[in-house]
């Protein structure tokens, strides 16, 4: 495997190689086109969902060179210094191209002061200048700045989406995963495309058979083993408090990241109700989990008098919530195990 960081090697160069954001490729290409291009977009979405891939690539369609490109990170330079010297070369013509590009990447982090500067440049640029701004936080933006750009909001690739990723990088580099691991890579990788495939890099590079189990991705990114999940969901089940207590313990010796440990069981918990009221759904999630793992979630859907129910995702979904404010990670969960009416 090469040196090369994955997200970096696999990022799109062209519109046909963006996954995810149809709607945002097909109006971009559009205007373009139609020789309608404007002087100011704004990205935002969460964080690897594409913003400056397509940024760039937005900037290579309308003919710019890589001369006349300009990328800034408004985390390190936020200040009205930094915007006064883009508002300076704005002025001057592009050096070899029709437009000069400005990417400003975390807009939200420019100050007060730089974000009035920005303002007047964006009211009355010269035709040659195009802005696009990128950003996590949209709602950190001043109204006065939104309203001068066309905005785009980047959507989270769906975990389809992240597995077929996942699998097709893996085949580029030479590497087998059975599907369940590419599941769970695509699940730690939360909605983000850099994330997932630096977390793939992560496994593939510590494997030495190129036959990726779903073993070899708990034990190296350090997600909880899928028995740990399972006794969690049979505990939940059988309304259980001292295996489940106890198995949240076995987490938390193991080090395990409680957001982590909650997504996965939420993960099989979604299974086993689509299983009970969509079993349509059967061949689909049976690609998701490894036999052992499919079989205890069919026996669970199959229970008439199962306590895995709505109440019991409600409950999780709480227990989730209360985990951001918790200062004891764990405590959430077992609470579930001791207060809970429902479970």
């Amino acid at each position: 495997m090469s040196d090369v960081a994955l997200y970096r090697k696999y990022r799109p160069q062209k519109f046909k190689d963006v996954i995810g954001q149809d709607h945002i490729v097909k109006v971009l290409e559009g205007a373009i086109g139609l020789g309608t291009v404007s002087h100011a977009y704004l990205f935002s979405g969460s964080r690897g969902t594409g913003k400056t891939s397509i940024a760039r690539i937005f900037a290579r369609e309308i003919g710019t060179s890589e001369n006349d490109i300009y990328e800034i990170d408004a985390a390190s330079n936020r200040g009205i210094d930094d915007i006064r010297e883009i508002r300076d070369g704005v002025s001057t013509l592009p050096f070899e191209s029709k437009y000069k590009v400005y990417i400003i990447d975390e807009v939200h982090m420019l100050t007060k002061e730089a974000f009035n500067a920005l303002l007047k440049t964006l009211e009355e640029p010269p035709a040659h200048a195009v802005f696009v701004l990128a950003t996590t936080e949209f709602d950190k933006l001043p109204e006065t700045v939104v309203s001068r750009c066309q905005c785009f909001a980047f959507k989270k690739p769906t975990q389809k989406i992240l597995k077929e990723l996942v699998v097709s990088v893996a085949k580029k580099e030479g590497y087998a995963l059975e599907s369940s691991s590419a599941e769970l890579v695509a699940l730690l990788g939360d909605g983000s495309f850099r994330d997932t495939l630096g977390m793939l890099q992560k496994v593939i590079g510590s494997s030495s058979d190129k036959k990726i189990t779903l073993g070899e991705v708990e034990l190296i990114t350090g997600a909880p083993r899928s028995s740990l999940i399972n006794n969690f969901i049979k505990a939940l089940d059988a309304k259980d408090s001292n295996l489940g207590i106890s198995t949240i313990k076995s987490a938390s010796d193991l080090n395990i990241d409680m957001q982590v440990f909650q997504k996965l069981i939420l993960h099989k918990i979604r299974a086993v109700l689509l299983l009970r009221y969509s079993p349509d759904l059967k061949p689909a999630l049976q690609e998701e989990f490894s036999a052992e793992d499919f079989a205890l979630l069919e026996d669970l859907a199959a229970k008439k008098d199962s306590h895995i129910n709505s109440k019991t995702v409600l409950e999780l979904l709480n227990a989730q919530d209360l985990m951001r404010l918790s200062p004891i990670a764990e405590l959430p969960l077992e609470l579930l195990f001791v207060q809970s009416p429902q479970l």
